[in-house]
């Protein structure tokens, strides 16, 4: 039987950052194939140190330890926001199924300077992380125009506004048995155009092939999980793909576990037009007609919430 982990590429970022001309187009050839082909790779050697990446998440851990009258006080209130606390059940990422079984918390970078309820510590690790999470973005947008054969700096310029969204997520440990259909978080895609995920070793993340099938997406030390969202595909007119995952519960001990997780969602700038770009058209027409950035985001986000 097939590893599914090998199904999800691993490529060495550092190569491209320091190699020659060759091992460089080498990864941006497996870049290309990875989100062609399945919208979803591991990267190693991001830059981002590990103990950024743990002070973070016991910085996450220490927020959903407080009451839930203290979260309540920064709840999440709006789409045009998009940012706050958002409780369990609140939001259905398959709006066919109940609400998920976990709690988040959504900063950008107005939210983190405007929140007084943080602490020094505290907001100092999400500006050091957020930082980190955009160096690895830009490099990984500039494979991406290298791939299309696009001027390599397209990507980087069309999201320099940093309209990105951090998210910090809790999966609790389950009490009681969930709902018929309900799940950690349900089968979507990303709204944005890529993800960085960092996960715990709890596992659960799923990943479906383009055949249907459901393939396990777990934690792999010193690696940090990247996938496209829809905006890509639809810029790329889905020559890179936005592929639907979930979170399922565990059919083990890991079920009385809670799970902690850590997204960077990579978003174009609010007044961004998305369009099919030209070299993604030659073979067939566009798929989707332009629409901004923003106006896509808040779409996504009212079916959702």
């Amino acid at each position: 039987m097939t590893n599914p982990v090998l199904q999800i590429p691993i490529i060495d970022l550092q190569t491209f950052a320091t190699g020659d001309e060759l091992e460089r187009q080498t990864i941006v050839d497996r870049v290309y194939q990875a989100c062609h082909e399945i919208g979803f790779l591991y990267i190693k050697n991001s830059g981002i140190s590990s103990h950024l990446i743990q002070q973070l998440f016991t910085h996450s851990q220490h927020f959903f330890n407080l009451p839930l009258e203290a979260k309540n006080q920064i709840a999440w209130l709006d789409e045009s926001h998009n940012s706050g606390y958002v409780g369990i059940e609140r939001e259905r990422l398959n709006p066919k199924q109940p609400g998920d079984l976990k709690e988040a918390l959504n900063l950008n970078l107005k939210s983190i300077a405007q929140n007084p309820d943080f602490s020094t510590e505290f907001h100092s690790c999400v500006l050091n992380f957020w930082e980190a999470c955009v160096q690895i973005t830009d490099i990984i947008l500039q494979t991406f125009a290298m791939a299309l054969q696009i001027p390599e700096d397209f990507f980087i310029a069309n999201h320099n506004a940093q309209a990105h969204t951090l998210r910090l997520l809790h999966y609790p440990l389950l009490e009681q048995p969930p709902k018929q259909g309900q799940v950690r978080a349900g089968e979507h895609a990303d709204y944005g155009s890529i993800t960085l995920l960092f996960q715990d070793d709890i596992g659960g993340l799923e990943v479906q092939t383009k055949n249907g099938e459901w393939i396990a997406a777990p934690a792999i030390p010193d690696t940090i999980i990247v996938n496209t969202g829809d905006l890509m595909q639809r810029w790329t007119n889905h020559v890179f793909c936005s592929t639907k995952h979930r979170v399922a519960i565990p059919t083990d001990e890991k079920m009385k576990r809670s799970r902690y997780s850590i997204a960077f969602f990579c978003h174009p700038n609010d007044d961004t037009e998305v369009a099919c770009l030209p070299g993604c058209c030659t073979d067939r027409v566009a798929m989707y007609p332009s629409i901004s950035a923003k106006d896509y985001l808040i779409s996504r986000l009212q079916a959702t919430y």
